[in-house]
């Protein structure tokens, strides 16, 4: 990693912590029912489905990205089609208020890749079109979170987590993605470089008066150490291999950035400390059984809230800090009962 980028280094392991099997008895349950990813359906049983766009006295918004960008389970579900998971609470909710936005589209979505930015994303209930279709000459601000799909993110996490299962005091991910003496997911991380050229390039051509930011991906395992195993199912050697891959990432983000005109958003390293393995209130990260509502692997309430912390830093132009903010966690029937949600949806869905 070149010396100029700010993300840390990436430190030697140190000693895991002592076995918790009921924990780990916990996450062979969610992993056989697939809990990497909540499906769609569980905003219907809940919640009503209002179009995310808003109307105000700035400048006009648009929010591209994943689901570290639509805040999948963060209360309250919102936008259509419902599969891709957008809450009101995700960080682009936050920067459009904060900035005072006069027109406000979020069309992130969640398993997004950058081939969903410019064809149909095919989700559960519906059809999510071009996410560059919500761009155009007035547009004023673009953020864009995306990358992460690209490389596989839920098929490293359901395969490191499968295998910390039987072998967690080694590294049997790592040697999973090296076999053979090449690192797969360097080199998927290397193909990508250029499709997130291409986006940020696009993106320039269909919003010429856009300013642009590529908001990178926050703190998912400890910056430090080698985890905590059970409670997060990533077997203690491949803790450090990991936290380097979303390293190598987001510094690959930041160089494109820099060589296509948008401004890179580091949510990393103001993350450091609220990884996955951190008790409840002090997490931004949850871990494969989420303690508050949100999807496993994801950023909750309080990650989206400091994502949006760091881009309206960087867009400068910011009213005031983002207001308005409500922890839902623990009020009415999806912060009660989340847990009881997301896992009946899993099992209708065989997610």
């Amino acid at each position: 990693m070149p010396a100029n980028v700010p993300f840390p280094v990436r430190p030697d392991p140190g000693s895991g912590p002592a076995r918790r099997p009921r924990v780990a008895r916990a996450a062979r349950w969610a992993l056989r029912r697939g809990a990497l990813l909540p499906a769609a359906a569980v905003g219907l049983l809940v919640l009503v489905l209002l179009p995310q766009t808003a109307q105000a006295s700035g400048g006009s918004y648009v929010a591209l990205g994943d689901s570290y960008t639509a805040g999948p389970l963060i209360p309250d579900l919102t936008g259509s089609p419902a599969g891709c998971l957008r809450s009101s609470n995700d960080y682009p909710a936050d920067v459009a208020a904060a900035i005072g936005a006069s027109s406000y589209t979020n069309v992130s979505c969640a398993g997004a890749t950058t081939a969903d930015m410019t064809q149909p994303q095919s989700v559960t209930l519906g059809t999510n079109p071009p996410q560059f279709g919500a761009l155009g000459p007035g547009t004023t601000l673009v953020t864009v979170g995306i990358g992460g799909n690209d490389i596989g993110f839920y098929n490293i996490v359901k395969t490191c987590a499968e295998e910390s299962l039987t072998n967690p005091f080694s590294s049997p991910c790592k040697s999973h993605y090296t076999a053979g003496g090449t690192d797969q997911l360097a080199q998927a991380i290397q193909a990508l470089a250029p499709k997130i050229g291409s986006v940020l390039q696009e993106i320039h051509a269909l919003a010429p008066s856009a300013r642009v930011f590529l908001v990178g991906y926050p703190v998912i395992l400890p910056n430090s150490g080698n985890g905590c195993w059970p409670l997060v199912p990533i077997s203690f050697g491949d803790v450090p291999y990991l936290r380097g891959v979303e390293l190598e990432l987001n510094a690959m983000l930041l160089r494109e950035a820099a060589a296509n005109g948008a401004t890179f958003v580091n949510t990393y390293a103001d993350s450091i400390g609220h990884d996955a393995c951190q008790p409840p209130g002090t997490k931004w990260m949850e871990g494969l059984i989420p303690t508050s509502p949100a999807a496993p692997f994801h950023p909750n309430q309080l990650g989206e809230e400091h994502m949006a912390d760091q881009v309206i830093t960087a867009t400068g132009t910011a009213t005031g800090a983002a207001t308005g903010r409500t922890h839902a966690a623990g009020a009415g029937l999806l912060g009660q009962g989340w847990r009881w949600l997301s896992r009946a949806v899993m099992a209708l869905t065989g997610q």
